[in-house]
């Protein structure tokens, strides 16, 4: 009967010390460098003041955090737009969901050796993403701008193949998204997202786009995306709040964003049903 009542006592001990290891695992967020990053550093800061334990893991490119997350060595990532995660869906068959809309960067048309777009020449090479998500939001901006025409009027999945008319004959280079900041000297012009340029320290590059949209489309607003077994843990509902809800978060990002409120918007605040 005392070998028993021992044994159990130990089962129960190493049963407890199991849950308090679960319960200290620390909650990981994947980002991607600047703003997100930043305002999520923020954001996990004050989540562990409150007794949370969170861990950010930055990325340089675009697939690796959606490969850490389906691998289970992320809970949850906050790099992409819904027209990102759905084309990853279709592609790779992740069991991902959004669990929450953040923030939404404007897309602006940038040179390097022109100041005005009048005076672009016919045949200009123009630099855009090479993800069918982030092509279809380049695309669309550059119809709404006057440079081409497309075949479709609402587009969400396009490509330079959709282009009815290009008058100018613009030449496209497709770039690896986080590549566009590299390469911006190399063509006539690019369509970017403003936070590369202010990351890389050229706010005024950044501040010195020929044309630009900034529109309240949410499906163009960042994500915090989870796999489908863990969106109901309560910790993820508890950062997002954290993050949404914090003043520091809101101060990190208008500093992010070089202090310029037309390079982005808190989608969250108003943000559109997404398809």
């Amino acid at each position: 009967m005392r070998f028993s009542t021992r044994l159990g006592m130990a089962v129960a001990s190493l049963a407890l010390l199991a849950g308090t290891t679960w319960a200290q695992a620390p909650l990981k967020i994947g980002v991607t460098p600047g703003p997100l990053a930043d305002s999520i550093e923020v954001a996990a800061r004050e989540a562990r003041q409150q007794g949370m334990a969170v861990q950010v893991v930055e990325f340089t490119d675009w697939t690796t955090p959606n490969a850490a997350l389906a691998a289970k060595d992320l809970d949850a990532n906050y790099f992409q737009h819904h027209a990102f995660l759905d084309n990853a869906i279709r592609q790779r068959g992740y069991k991902f969901r959004s669990i929450g809309v953040g923030l939404q960067g404007s897309l602006r048309l940038y040179s390097a050796r022109y100041q005005r777009l009048e005076d672009v020449p016919n045949g200009a090479r123009l630099a855009i993403a090479d993800d069918p998500a982030n092509q279809t939001r380049a695309l669309s901006f550059l119809r709404d701008v006057g440079l081409i025409t497309l075949k479709v009027r609402n587009p969400r999945d396009i490509s330079t193949n959709d282009i009815a008319s290009n008058p100018r004959q613009l030449k496209f280079v497709e770039i690896p998204g986080p590549q566009l900041v590299r390469s911006f000297e190399d063509v006539d012009l690019e369509v970017s997202p403003p936070s590369g340029f202010v990351t890389a320290g050229r706010k005024d590059v950044a501040n010195a786009a020929l044309r630009y949209s900034l529109d309240d489309d949410s499906y163009w607003a960042i994500q915090f995306v989870s796999r489908d077994d863990n969106a109901a843990d309560p910790r993820l509902a508890k950062f997002i709040a954290i993050y949404k809800a914090s003043p520091e978060v809101r101060q990190q990002l208008h500093a992010s964003y070089g202090s310029n409120r037309n390079f982005y918007r808190l989608a969250w605040l108003a943000a559109k049903p997404q398809p």
